[in-house]
Formats: C-alpha cells, sequence, structure tokens
C-alpha cells in the first residue's frame, strides 16, 4: 500500500468502528476501500474481519454500564453468535462471491422493516403478554435465538448490517431499551468477528498490514461511537439505524 492508501485504509477503521458501534454496517466502509488498494474481494473480507475485532470490544467497553444485569442474556445469545459466526465463515471459502450476497440487501430491507415497525410490534406484544400473565422472557425465547444464529451465520460471511439485523429482531422480542439492546448488539458483533477470524487466520489468506491499521482505526472509532451512541434517545437511534440501513442497500445494490 501507498502512504495515502495506509491513511484512507485507517480513516475507514475508524469510520467503521464508530458507525458499527452506534448502529451496524461499519463493513460498508472499509470494505470497498480496501478492494481499491487492491485486494481480492475475499482477502478484503477477510482483512476487515480480522481487523473489526478491536473495535467491536471497544464499543462493547464503551456500553459496559448498559451491559449490567445482562450476563445471563448475553451469554446465551453468544452461544447463537458464535455457532452462526462459524458457519458463515466456512461458507464465504466454500461458497462463490455472489451465492450469498444476491439476498443481503433483502435481509437489510427486511430489517430496516423491523426497527421502522418494532415499536407497533413491542406494543401489540406486551399487550398480548399482559392479558396472558405472561411477562416474556428477557433472553428473547427460542424464536430469537433461532433468528440470531440466522443473522450470525450472514454476519461470518460478510457482516455490513448484522447489528441492524440483531437490533431487529431483539427490539422485537426482548421488553428492553433499545440502548439495552444496542449495547448487547456491540458484544454479539464481537463474538461473530472474533469466531470468524480465529477460523480464518488458519484458513484464508489475509493482509496484515489493512487488518492492523482497521485495528487502530476500529478502536479508536469504537469509543467515539459508544459516547455518540449512548446519548441518542430511541427515536433517534431508530432513525440513525434507517438511514444507514438505506445507504446499505443502495450501496450493496449499485456496487460493481
Amino acid at each position: 500500500m501507498t502512504t495515502w492508501e495506509m491513511l484512507a485504509v485507517l480513516a475507514a477503521g475508524i469510520g467503521a468502528g464508530t458507525i458499527n458501534t452506534i448502529v451496524g454496517s461499519g463493513t460498508l466502509i472499509t470494505f470497498p476501500v480496501l478492494v481499491a488498494t487492491g485486494l481480492p474481494p475475499v482477502t478484503a473480507t477477510v482483512s476487515n474481519a480480522l481487523g473489526l475485532i478491536p473495535g467491536s470490544i471497544s464499543g462493547a467497553i464503551g456500553y459496559r454500564a448498559e451491559l449490567t444485569g445482562q450476563r445471563r442474556r448475553i451469554l446465551r445469545l453468544s452461544l447463537a453468535a458464535a455457532t452462526g459466526g462459524l458457519c458463515g465463515a466456512i461458507l464465504l471459502l466454500l461458497l462463490p462471491a455472489t451465492a450469498f450476497e444476491t439476498i443481503v440487501p433483502a435481509l437489510v430491507a427486511l430489517a430496516l422493516v423491523l426497527v421502522l415497525l418494532q415499536p407497533r410490534i413491542s406494543r401489540a406484544v406486551q399487550r398480548r403478554r399482559e392479558r396472558r400473565g405472561n411477562p416474556g422472557r428477557p433472553d428473547g425465547g427460542p424464536l430469537l435465538f433461532a433468528g440470531l444464529l440466522l443473522a450470525s451465520v450472514y454476519g461470518g460471511y460478510f457482516t455490513a448490517a448484522q447489528g441492524i439485523i440483531y437490533l431487529s429482531l431483539m427490539g422485537m422480542l426482548i421488553n428492553d431499551t433499545l440502548q439495552r439492546l444496542n449495547a448487547t448488539k456491540n458484544v454479539l458483533a464481537a463474538v461473530v468477528n472474533t469466531i470468524a477470524a480465529l477460523f480464518f487466520l488458519f484458513a484464508a489468506h489475509f493482509d496484515w498490514t489493512a487488518v492492523l491499521l482497521i485495528a487502530i482505526g476500529s478502536t479508536i472509532g469504537g469509543q467515539i461511537g459508544a459516547k455518540v451512541g449512548r446519548r441518542l434517545p430511541p427515536a433517534a437511534l431508530r432513525r440513525v439505524i434507517i438511514v444507514v440501513g438505506i445507504l446499505a442497500i443502495i450501496q450493496l445494490t449499485t456496487r460493481g
């Protein structure tokens, strides 16, 4: 890489770490930059996954206050995230590059619809639980576990908009604040990135320069994202999610 390319990758890492902590979809910042430096798409994806691990951890640390009392929930959901992440990483190396990405825009669009309707759906679910005298499960039950498992397969494969899908699923099935769910999302993203990256270390090619630059940038961005994201009220955070998701769909469908 040239000096300017290295600076561009570093800047992309900061941007990705910031947006991943607030919402998700940071890969849509780093991936095109890595490809523009000359890395093959699969190598860029693998290098990106490795580099984003410190950013995910940094973002989770920034949300540590919101993680209080969520230990049991996170342990259960992390099992789904780890299993799905490993399956997604394996698929990345086994399937043709276009086989899985063709459904990505549809998945992101579905997640955005769920985020948009989440307050209404959550109120309806809550009223139904109250009528039945059932407060609901704090971990979302089997439906959320299965949903996060599938979302993590996608996350291990490409990661873009993974956080949006997590938030939409948890927002519907868990009765908790959006900020606390966002904190959980950051931990689950860290789990998926770590599991996928450990697999890639032994099974795929990656570029250490790109990995290091994104790692440094995403660590800085994780702290920035936590400071910004924790100050956003639920309505504003939901709007940010929708805007980022729309941009993600546009980029995914127009990317050559």
